[in-house]
């Protein structure tokens, strides 16, 4: 038992994911799991064991934003062992190529803060995704049928962003999409030497500001848990 998680010991997987949303957390266990348990209600943020294909796996909410997930990251990887972290979640398209409903596997994610920042200083930290997972989530895509983009992200620290000047620079750069927790992820595996990915789905574009319906948005977040969870037992 951590500050923030109540698990006791054997509770929590070595393969995590981590949804932003503590009850995309429970959809997803009930959805995919087999014998799901719930193993923490602490500040109300679910995360739940069970298994898939008789593997043994956690899906533990995050919260929004880099800060909240360093917390959970870093007590799941200090704390209970886990060795695979995945991120499933929802982001913006930025790209005119990136369409609602596809998802997007984060090689690399850039940021302007996050909260190790003060741990770099002057360098600028290149936070990339685990190759392996990378490599067998865009396999997984492709064997189930998944329109998916592979390349770089945005991990923003707000969510009401007032700067179209970066935006732009961003796109004119090749950024496929934005969202707020997979840098700090990224970094935080490269510290423990651990594994981990970003598997997106493109909610909304921030472009066209087309938006992916609410009756549909089970339907699209299944895929990206699939990818998610064969990528982790390729």
């Amino acid at each position: 038992m951590t500050v923030h998680i109540g698990a006791k010991p054997g509770d929590i997987a070595e393969t995590v994911l981590m949804p932003g949303d503590p009850y995309r957390a429970k959809w997803a266990a009930e959805t995919f799991l087999k014998d799901a348990v719930c193993v923490n209600q602490v500040r109300g943020m679910l995360g739940f064991t069970g298994t898939w294909n008789g593997r043994k796996v956690t899906i533990q909410g995050s919260g929004m934003g880099m800060p909240s997930l360093s917390i959970y990251a870093n007590e799941l990887i200090r704390d209970y062992g886990a060795q695979t972290l995945i991120r499933i979640g929802s982001c913006g398209g930025m790209q005119d190529d990136v369409a609602v409903r596809d998802v997007i596997l984060a090689m690399t994610a850039s940021t302007v803060s996050t909260p190790s920042r003060g741990i770099f200083r002057e360098l600028s930290f290149a936070p990339c995704a685990d190759y392996g997972l990378l490599a067998a989530a865009a396999t997984a895509a492709k064997d189930l049928g998944v329109r998916t983009h592979v390349g770089g992200i945005y991990s923003s620290d707000v969510f009401y962003d007032e700067r179209p000047d970066l935006a732009a620079e961003m796109e004119r750069h090749g950024v496929l999409g934005v969202e707020m927790e997979a840098a700090e992820l990224y970094i935080l595996a490269a510290r423990y030497k651990r594994r981990a990915l970003a598997v997106l789905t493109v909610s909304d574009h921030l472009k066209t500001h087309e938006a992916l319906p609410s009756e549909d948005r089970e339907r699209s977040f299944g895929d990206m848990v699939e990818i998610a969870l064969r990528a982790a037992f390729a």
